[in-house]
């Protein structure tokens, strides 16, 4: 009985590049440049990667269990800087709650959001923020980075499960809990 072997579902899948982008790969290090900046990543010596008619496919050496995993982890990874140097990525935060004010000073990130002194935040290189009201914009091309970010920010004031304050992800839904009060009032 011969044993199947499977493929990664998403790993096997090809990768288009675009015409704007250019692809370089030395050893196991892949560069992806194109109109908004230049990515590299160092992938396992055991994935290969491969340029074939204007796309990038990545194959696997053995079905290693590791392999396996990082098969379609390393695909989706080059995908994501392919698309990261084109367009960019971007995450908008939320910052809610009576007297909470957010700006830029610099370079850095000025938050008033109840406590007794202001938190600053100094972006890693490669990522913009940008304040438009109450809205904190993170913009960059490593999508890791951008989300990385994103969430620092959040956890510097999470958004507070009775009445909502803090910082939020602008499309993340709040399920509120009912107070204290509210509870006692309805049994």
């Amino acid at each position: 009985m011969v044993k199947e072997v499977k493929m990664s579902k998403i790993g096997k899948i090809p990768v288009d590049i675009p015409p704007n982008v250019n692809i370089e790969i030395k050893g196991n290090v892949i560069s992806v440049k194109g109109p908004k900046g230049v990515l590299t990543f160092e992938f396992h010596p055991k994935i290969e990667v491969k340029v074939i008619d204007k796309k990038i496919v990545v194959e696997r050496k053995s079905d290693e269990k590791l392999l396996k995993a990082l098969h379609g982890t390393t695909r989706q990874i080059i995908k994501n800087m392919i698309a990261g140097v084109t367009e960019g990525y971007r995450k908008v935060l939320v910052v809610e709650g009576m007297g909470y004010k957010v700006n830029m000073e610099g370079n850095k990130l000025a938050l008033n959001v109840g406590y007794s002194h202001p938190v600053y935040y100094t972006p890693p290189q490669g990522i913009k923020l940008t304040v438009q009201g109450n809205k904190i914009i993170v913009e960059g091309i490593d999508k890791q980075k951008v989300g990385q970010v994103a969430a620092e920010i959040r956890r510097i004031k999470e958004p507070d499960p009775y009445k909502g304050k803090g910082i939020r992800y602008e499309d993340e839904k709040l399920r509120l809990k009912p107070g204290k009060a509210a509870v006692t009032r309805g049994g």
